[in-house]
């Protein structure tokens, strides 16, 4: 059987496993070995609730975790077919499990989740199979034993320390409401302060989307069990570990001491309603927590507001939009965007919508919300978090409208939380709903269907061209500019400047982090990031070179040398840079190493202001080959231009050193040593289109047009997505053109001259991706 329940019995398993089978230990789990006659051992931690994969399968996830003692211990095993159905019914946390026969595959979720990097694979159809070991019912006299509630330690938040497991309470200064990550798990992201003004961004994932904080609005109070804490780049963050438990409660100073979760065991002391209290009132003196969410009737164009509304209807608009129609009770003071859907794909009680026509407004939600909104039940009350109101025209409109917009992403807490009908804000708005006069009804009972599909056909008509308007970039110069046809710009002489309106249907390169490059302003040369390889290469050349003792602890620096402990027995050698004959402040401090390796200078990075690379001559300091970079500063590397600088001695910077506060800019650090530094850039090709011709525009852009410094993008995980996500909503893959969003942007065409071959090149200037896109 693929499944079997298995009993010790006097230290020994009955029935025994198989005896081809051999144990493999989690640090000896690698990808692309053979494991048919392997199993791997482990005590489930985590079971998600059972589901079916898109094409009917059911899918059953658990996480295991070994008995040994290493940072990852844990590791996700998938279950797929008859054998997730079969585990699903039998398999509770505590059990240890043994899986045999598996396939090894990468985790996308690694980096999220913390496990291991691999995770398993089985199913009856591979030939796999899983043992269980069930724990052992509880015994009565154990139950009277644990019946006594346990006596919980809650750790300050200026107490935590790295890879402790901890409870905590905390009061939410900021919140991201629960999303469906890279895996399957829902993600929630949550600060928390408490009175010793100490901050904690903790991460939590959870395959069942009820048992994550239920949390509504800043100032909420949560308690966190079993949390586990890690520090990253000097700060502490929180994320899940095994048997992770929350309670949430209302922040407001007064109300009820009603926890919040979804759990119906858990442990609750008469003391813990002092610790809510004083927290309580701690937040209401010391944290800015905002006021109720705004009404319909508040709203106004270029706002962010969050809402609190029952939804009365929903439509899918396409691949990656999704309207929600809700309503408040107040009416919007602006004429409002109606969203063209079809009468039919339209869900909610057609007369009810009648009703409220004129007070409902239409959301436009996008992305990642998409999944969550598809599932909202008719009716239910929602708050809607960062909302985007937006002032748009039509042309066959005399006045402007407003537009509603829940943009993709989850900056500034973007997203949907459904509230409970107990929630104190929705029976105050279930109250203030049930007074509201509706639009006369009159003779809406004798309708037809076939009548009421007219009436939102007709909408959808008079619609149908406002969904085109939407732009996704923004002009930030040239506004007496007009629109010019790709195909006028194309007949015409260059050079000159031009305003369009066009579609992306392609860019290159795909491979967003090629298009990141180095450019000398002064010659104009471009070249490639040089990799990281390179500058090993250099250290390991430079490293040979001894320091020279004559130029240690100037009136300028102090050094430092010391030996290293591996069989080399390197020499290494740092000067700091002192101010006023003292040192400074880690922070405020610039540094030159000799000797040292790339990973031993990134983490001087992480800790002193500037580091620079130097070497030893016979009279003094000097900068490195200037293929390697002469100033690293946070997780940048900065690099000059070979053709036009001109290196001087590292004396030079003593003249920064002198003055009243140096700041240790880079340009400032470039200049006094004579260097001509290279600047990052974005250098990308877009092919335009709109109707009447196509052309290729290049991008040449330091930080403006995305919003990006192209200087940190090859450093920072998280720019990098934002990026990607850009893009994604600049030219989303998949779409038809008639679908992809429209771009305003400003071109420039110039005269390329190669050899006696004059060429036509046009340029994007002067625009920048819309703030709400990503």
């Amino acid at each position: 059987m693929p499944v079997q329940l298995l009993k010790i019995i006097k230290g020994k398993s009955e029935p025994p496993l198989p005896s081809h089978l051999q144990r493999e230990d989690l640090k000896h789990l690698h990808a692309g070995l053979d494991y048919t006659n392997k199993y791997f051992q482990g005590a489930v931690i985590l079971s998600y609730p059972q589901t079916k994969l898109g094409d009917g399968t059911d899918f059953f996830k658990i996480v295991l975790q070994d008995n040994s003692c290493a940072r990852i211990d844990s590791i996700n095993i998938l279950i797929y077919g008859k054998m997730a159905d079969d585990c699903a019914k039998v398999i509770r946390n505590g059990d240890t499990c043994i899986v045999a026969g598996f396939k090894l595959a990468k985790s996308p979720t690694a980096r999220e989740d913390g496990r291991h990097g691999c995770h398993l694979e089985v199913s009856e159809e591979a030939g796999s199979a899983i043992y269980i070991y069930a724990q052992p019912s509880t015994t009565a006299s154990e139950t009277a034993s644990v019946s006594v509630a346990p006596k919980y330690v809650y750790t300050p938040l200026n107490h935590l320390k790295d890879g402790t497991i901890v409870n905590l309470y905390g009061v939410v200064k900021f919140f991201k409401t629960p999303y469906v990550s890279k895996g399957t798990d829902y993600c929630s992201v949550v600060t928390l302060v408490d009175q010793s003004n100490a901050k904690l961004t903790c991460t939590l994932f959870n395959g069942n989307l009820d048992s994550l904080p239920k949390i509504y609005k800043i100032g909420d109070i949560v308690r966190f069990h079993r949390i586990k804490i890690r520090e990253y780049n000097g700060q502490m963050q929180g994320i899940t570990s095994a048997g992770f438990a929350s309670l949430t409660f209302d922040g407001t100073v007064g109300t009820p001491v009603v926890p919040r979760t979804s759990s119906k065991a858990y442990t609750f002391m008469d003391e813990e309603e002092k610790t809510i209290e004083e927290l309580r009132i701690w937040a209401a003196s010391n944290l800015s927590i905002s006021g109720p969410a705004a009404k319909l009737s508040g709203v106004r164009p270029m706002l962010f507001f969050d809402l609190t509304c029952q939804l009365v209807g929903k439509a899918k608009v396409d691949g990656s939009s999704f309207l929600l129609k809700v309503w408040d009770g107040t009416k919007c003071p602006y004429p409002t965007w109606r969203i063209p859907v079809e009468a039919r794909d339209l869900e909610g009680e057609k007369i009810l919508l009648h009703r409220l026509r004129n007070l409902t407004v239409d959301i436009l939600v996008y992305d990642n919300h998409v999944h969550l909104a598809k599932s909202l039940e008719i009716g239910s009350f929602l708050r809607i978090y960062s909302i985007h109101t937006k002032q748009a025209s039509a042309e066959n409109e005399d006045v402007p409208h407003v537009e509603f917009h829940l943009h993709g992403g989850t900056c500034y807490g973007r997203g949907i939380g459904v509230l409970p009908e107990n929630h104190p804000d929705v029976k105050e708005l279930k109250t203030f709903l049930g007074s509201v006069e509706l639009a006369d009804s009159q003779s809406m009972d004798s309708m037809s269907s076939l009548e009421l599909d007219s009436t939102y056909n007709s909408i959808a008509d008079l619609e149908s061209q406002r969904c085109q308007q939407l732009s996704v970039t923004v002009l930030t110069d040239h506004q007496d500019l007009s629109n010019t046809e790709l195909k006028t710009i194309r007949n015409s002489r260059a050079p000159q400047q031009y305003r369009i309106r066009a579609k992306l249907r392609t860019f290159k390169p795909q491979k967003l982090y090629q298009s990141v490059k180095l450019h000398c302003s002064k010659c104009n040369s471009l070249q490639e990031v040089p990799n990281g390889d390179a500058f090993d290469l250099i250290l390991q050349e430079c490293a040979v070179i001894p320091s020279n003792p004559e130029l240690h602890s100037t009136s300028w620096y102090e050094s430092v040398t010391w030996t290293t402990q591996d069989q080399k027995q390197r020499k290494i050698t740092i000067h700091f840079v002192k101010h006023d004959e003292m040192l400074l402040y880690p922070e405020d401090t610039l540094l030159m190493i000799e000797g040292g390796t790339s990973k031993e200078i990134w983490k001087l990075t992480r800790r002193f202001k500037c580091v620079i690379p130097v070497r030893s001559t016979k009279n003094d300091l000097e900068l490195l080959d200037l293929s390697a970079p002469f100033l690293l500063q946070g997780k940048v590397k900065y690099y000059g231009c070979k053709q036009c600088s001109t290196p001087k001695p590292i004396k030079h910077l003593s003249s920064l050193a002198a003055e009243p506060r140096p700041s240790w800019e880079p340009t400032e650090i470039a200049q006094v040593l004579g260097i001509e530094p290279l600047q990052y850039v974005f250098i990308m090709k877009f092919t335009l289109v709109d109707g009447t011709g196509a052309l290729n525009a290049y991008l040449f852009d330091y930080e403006k047009f995305f919003q990006i410094p192209a200087s940190e993008i090859l450093s920072n995980n998280f720019l990098q997505q934002k990026m990607q996500m850009t893009m994604n909503t600049l030219c989303p893959p998949g779409r038809k053109l008639d679908d992809l969003p429209w771009l305003e942007c400003f071109i420039k065409s110039y005269n390329i001259t190669d050899g006696n071959k004059q060429q036509v090149y046009y340029q994007i200037f002067d625009t920048t991706v819309a703030e709400d896109v990503v």
